[in-house]
């Protein structure tokens, strides 16, 4: 059994063929390798965090499920109409509304997080340690809702 850890993360956890894994803490992280198509897809953030978000979302974006820490498929898709309707949106998400967590919707999503939250990466659709960070920033940036 391989034992090869980078950031907290197994080779093992890694879901097969796809760029959802569980890291040390249990929140899921995503990698490089395709859309995330499983349940949950925190992008590094702690309970916390993704509850903040979640409230953020509930309030002006239709997210309509619990407000556990948990960026499950309902979360994204609130997350998916925020980044296509929001009028200062820089790069407006033109996907489906499906909950899917893939380039399109990291790349609308690294747009809207270099405008404001201080992102310097590229505009590529993947998830990395920057964008990472600049979405905690995203969640801790407004006091709690």
């Amino acid at each position: 059994m391989e034992q090869s850890r980078r950031n907290g993360v197994s080779r093992r956890g890694l879901i097969r063929g796809g760029l959802l894994a569980v890291a040390a803490s249990g929140v899921a992280v995503v990698g490089l390798a395709g859309p995330a198509n499983a349940a949950v897809v925190n992008l590094g953030l702690d309970k916390q965090g993704a509850k903040r978000i979640q409230r953020w979302i509930l309030t002006m974006y239709g997210y309509k499920g619990a407000i556990d820490g948990v960026l499950g498929t309902n979360s994204w898709k609130a997350i998916q109409r925020w980044l296509a309707k929001w009028p200062s949106q820089p790069r407006p998400y033109k996907g489906a509304i499906d909950g899917i967590v893939g380039p399109k919707t990291i790349a609308s999503l690294q747009a809207n997080l270099k405008k404001f939250e201080g992102y310097k990466g590229a505009i590529d659709g993947i998830a990395g340690p920057g964008t990472k960070a600049a979405f905690w920033r995203k969640a801790y940036s407004n006091p709690p809702v």
